[in-house]
């Protein structure tokens, strides 16, 4: 039996929320739980255990990268698959990026039609 995969976006921006939401619930069925940041993106990530994160790398307060690193250190949430999303479009920036570890790199502005399969190419599934 295949199961909607459950993917949490941690991002500031309501819109890029909104967008990705239905992408990923119209194209492809899936669930998806939203944090405005980084702390917020933690504890849910703790408590659902989603099968992947998009994380947007540029927030207040608490960036992307060091949302990433705190994921990483917590055994919960550590083997959970995390993509960035990010406006910086230089190959050089995403090099950058994914060198931390990370699964892959969306850059914004996506189609939220095409998510799905972006984050499913990324992910292997």
């Amino acid at each position: 039996m295949v199961y909607a995969k459950n993917i949490l976006i941690i991002d500031d921006e309501e819109t890029i929320q909104t967008v990705v939401k239905f992408g990923l619930q119209l194209t492809a069925g899936w669930d998806m739980l939203a944090a405005s940041s980084g702390p917020e993106g933690i504890q849910l990530a703790q408590q659902h255990q989603p099968d992947a994160i998009l994380l947007d790398v540029m927030m207040p307060d608490m960036d992307g990268v060091a949302t990433f690193k705190a994921l990483q250190a917590d055994t919960n949430t550590s083997m959970i698959p995390v993509i960035f999303l990010t406006a910086k479009a230089q190959a050089a920036e995403k090099s950058q990026l994914k060198a931390l570890g990370v699964s892959g790199v969306i850059t914004k502005p996506f189609n939220s039609l095409d998510l799905p399969e972006q984050i499913a190419k990324i992910l292997h599934w």
